[in-house]
């Protein structure tokens, strides 16, 4: 492996640090206790190309590779892993398409994303079945005329509230089916002029092609509050036979794959939070005076100090390693894909929670971004797969 970046990558890496210095951290807790949908900032991170990273060039008429993906995700998440999540989620929804689907389907659904800032959803998780995902129970059945009826409903879903387009897994022909498909459903447009901010009001889509879309009110998160979270119910919703991407019983391959590709992109978001952590603490540290001496020099302080450099810096290896395995396509990318997901929502919760402890009574008032940073850690630890799943993963491939 080779760590060092090309000129792409550099380039890449200073337009997301600038729009990150200058738009994010001076103003990210005043941003957070508004709790208002970024839009302005994700419309920046579209017009500075950081956002859409896989949609490929046949489409965009570029293409960014997994690891700069992964290095734009992480620096992003320096910034808040609120807006980074959202921005991670159009990928997340679309990468089904860049990888599995036909050319007019990529250029059908993938398009508008270059074309205007839009927003996907990616509609997986359900009440019943969160780790499980064989017990969901939405499902689609096919009519006389060939068209299909969705049904369903969808929880903690990513850009709900503001999404485009979804990319939805269901059962095929009942609730209990042991095939799964994957659908694209696309809606009427909106950005941030169409729909600026939905506050605590829920969605209604009527479809012109048939069926409706009911997404609940945003849901009122401990942390990673810039991010939209809601659920979705779909009703007799109409899907034509061209919006089914890829095999109509492979959906269970097509979550494995996109899990594989989203799970480092969680490792960056872990990594970039981890590395705000240990530089906001270090900063503090070096600054705060008790027992005439700055904190950073008392020894207790400074071996956790190192602790957090440790975590961060293993959890940057790991990243880069997942991300080579799947570029490579390497037969085993999943194995470190869940190492790296794992290690790096480790990196984060003991740098955000150790980086808090170093601030003392101060880290724990709303007027230090450490305090966010603690409550915005802890769903990395879960969404794309808990820490029992990786596990279970890692051990499964290993014997």
């Amino acid at each position: 492996m080779d760590f060092s970046l090309n000129e792409n990558q550099l380039n890449y890496l200073e337009t997301v640090r600038k729009l990150v210095k200058n738009d994010i951290t001076p103003h990210i807790l005043e941003m957070e206790k508004k709790h208002k949908f970024p839009w302005e900032i994700i419309n920046k991170a579209w017009e500075m190309g950081i956002i859409n990273l896989c949609i490929p060039e046949s489409v965009k008429g570029y293409e960014i590779d997994i690891i700069s993906s992964a290095l734009i995700i992480k620096e992003l998440s320096y910034g808040d892993t609120g807006i980074s999540t959202s921005a991670m989620c159009n990928d997340l929804a679309n990468v089904v398409v860049s990888q599995h689907g036909t050319d007019e389907q990529k250029e059908l659904y993938l398009k508008p994303f270059v074309e205007k800032p839009l927003l996907a959803s990616f509609c997986l998780t359900e009440p019943n079945a969160g780790s499980d995902n064989s017990m969901m129970t939405s499902f689609m059945v096919k009519q006389n005329d060939g068209t299909y009826l969705l049904n369903g409903s969808k929880c903690f879903i990513t850009n709900a509230s503001y999404a485009s387009q979804y990319t939805v897994i269901c059962k095929v022909g009942k609730p209990t089916s042991n095939f799964m498909a994957c659908v694209v459903i696309p809606v009427e447009p909106v950005t941030s002029k169409e729909l600026p901010d939905v506050g605590q009001s829920t969605r209604e889509i009527n479809l012109s092609t048939g069926g409706k879309i009911t997404i609940g009110k945003p849901e009122d998160k401990l942390g990673q509050r810039l991010s939209n979270t809601a659920s979705i119910t779909f009703e007799d919703v109409i899907v034509q036979p061209q919006q089914i991407i890829g095999d109509r019983r492979f959906g269970f391959k097509y979550i494995v794959d996109v899990l594989d590709y989203a799970r480092p992109m969680v490792a960056a978001i872990g990594l970039g939070l981890a590395k705000r952590a240990l530089d906001l603490t270090l900063q503090y540290t070096q600054e705060r005076v008790q027992f005439n001496q700055r904190i950073c020099d008392l020894p207790v302080a400074r071996d956790m100090l190192t602790a957090m450099w440790k975590k961060v810096e293993l959890a940057e290896m790991a990243l880069l390693k997942a991300v080579y395995k799947i570029q490579e396509k390497a037969p085993d990318a999943g194995i470190y894909a869940s190492l790296a997901k794992n290690t790096a929502a480790e990196a984060a919760l003991f740098c955000a929670n150790e980086g808090l402890h170093l601030h003392g009574g101060y880290g724990f008032t709303t007027e230090y971004e450490i305090s966010k940073l603690a409550r915005d850690a802890h769903i990395i630890d879960i969404y794309e797969g808990v820490r029992e799943v990786q596990n279970m993963i890692i051990g499964r491939e290993i014997v």
